[in-house]
């Protein structure tokens, strides 16, 4: 197995703050690109004070900021933006989300740093995008999420919109940025164009990427699909069943042969003969009933046995798990989905890597690190400052 990362030798300096330009660069970072995270001095990225926090921070930043090198720069000082042009002239990528324009005011947009870097990418995550009529709006995942239409059909369809429990707009825009990256980079090195160029996604238009059928099928059929719960719109039966013990279990038994199995693991292979859900659309029509005869088993059975009847029929299925559940999953375990990480406060369990290489695969080099751990030797590295020019900066509070 080669002991080399697909992204080995580039180089990237993360301006962001939080969830979708950090999660971005974790992904670039666990696949072997060098990234330099830039904090505020003193407070650092407002995440090591979200969720629940040690002494050392946030538990939460010990994995967005794995295998990140942390420095601090007040890019509110001129000298600050200064040391900031200088590293972007030396790394392949700077991603970022703040506000739009807020970096030209500093100097540090993308049209002052391409002419410093001709061959950067620079991916720009916000609300709405970089232009346009909403472009000056602030914009965080909860809004992306709503304007990007997802929330309007999450939830019961007599309660409120509904929310993801995780921040979902942040998270997409943050996957798409890779995919910006990493087009970009084939599109500058591979194809030997040597230029860079700006990678602009709005939290909106990354949730509104994610909405199927939804747009064609209001421009033709005039449709607007709304809030149906734990339904699947063009499928059935679809749905999450209450067991003996109280548990939650999913099934999908949509499909003609499967709803056939399904039909016959539950005992009633008469139901799968029935004229009336001979076909998905007929069954759609019929789904409350269908629900009701699932529902009617699954409250015969405890989780484990019901998963062990329809697992052995070959119907989709799987509990409703929580975190407790998946941290002791011998199938996440087997997969190395549940690693353990020394950090700051000591061992702590981490999720995985995805996507999951043969020859190349990513790596937990180590936990999101202490604040500024890495100021002096990022800035002795790229910049040669000397240890005199070092401690001036800090007495300036510029680092």
């Amino acid at each position: 197995m080669s002991q080399d990362k697909p992204l080995s030798g580039i180089k990237v300096l993360e301006l962001g703050t939080l969830i979708a330009g950090p999660f971005c660069t974790r992904i670039l970072g666990e696949f072997g690109a060098e990234v330099i995270k830039v904090e505020q001095p003193g407070r650092g990225d407002p995440l090591r004070t979200w969720s629940l926090t040690t002494e050392k921070g946030s538990l939460w930043s010990m994995v967005q900021s794995r295998n990140k090198k942390s420095i601090t720069i007040d890019m509110h000082q001129a000298e600050g933006q200064e040391i900031v042009r200088k590293l972007a002239a030396q790394v392949d990528v700077v991603v970022e989300n703040f506000r739009p324009g807020k970096l030209a005011e500093w100097g540090l947009g993308y049209d002052r740093l391409k002419e410093i870097n001709p061959r950067l990418i620079m991916v720009s995550i916000s609300g709405f995008g970089q232009d346009g009529p909403y472009s000056d709006r602030v914009g965080f995942g909860s809004i992306g999420e709503a304007m990007g239409g997802i929330r309007s059909v999450t939830g019961e369809p007599d309660g409120p919109p509904m929310r993801v429990g995780i921040s979902l707009g942040d998270s997409v825009a943050s996957l798409y940025g890779v995919i910006g990256v990493l087009l970009a980079l084939y599109h500058r090195d591979i194809h030997q164009e040597q230029r860079g160029q700006h990678i602009d996604i709005a939290l909106t238009e990354a949730i509104f990427s994610l909405l199927e059928s939804m747009l064609p099928e209001y421009d033709y059929f005039n449709v607007i699909r709304n809030r149906r719960g734990n339904l699947l719109l063009g499928a059935a039966p679809s749905n999450v069943y209450k067991t003996k013990d109280g548990k939650w279990l999913a099934i999908g038994g949509n499909a003609d042969n499967i709803f056939e199995r399904l039909m016959v693991a539950i005992g009633r292979p008469e139901v799968a003969d029935d004229p009336r859900y001979a076909t998905n659309k007929l069954r759609i029509q019929n789904v409350s009933e269908l629900d009701a005869i699932i529902s009617e088993w699954a409250a015969t059975k405890t989780m484990e046995e019901a998963m062990e009847i329809l697992n052995k029929a070959s119907v989709p299925t799987g509990p409703i798990y929580n975190i407790e559940d998946i941290a002791n999953d011998p199938h996440y375990l087997a997969r190395d989905m549940i690693l353990t990480v020394q950090t700051p406060v000591g061992l702590l369990k981490m999720p995985g890597i995805v996507p999951k290489l043969s020859n190349t695969p990513g790596e937990i080099k180590w936990a999101g690190p202490e604040l500024g751990t890495h100021t002096a030797e990022v800035l002795s590295q790229y910049l040669g400052l000397t240890r005199g020019e070092l401690v001036e900066l800090r007495e300036k509070q510029v680092i």
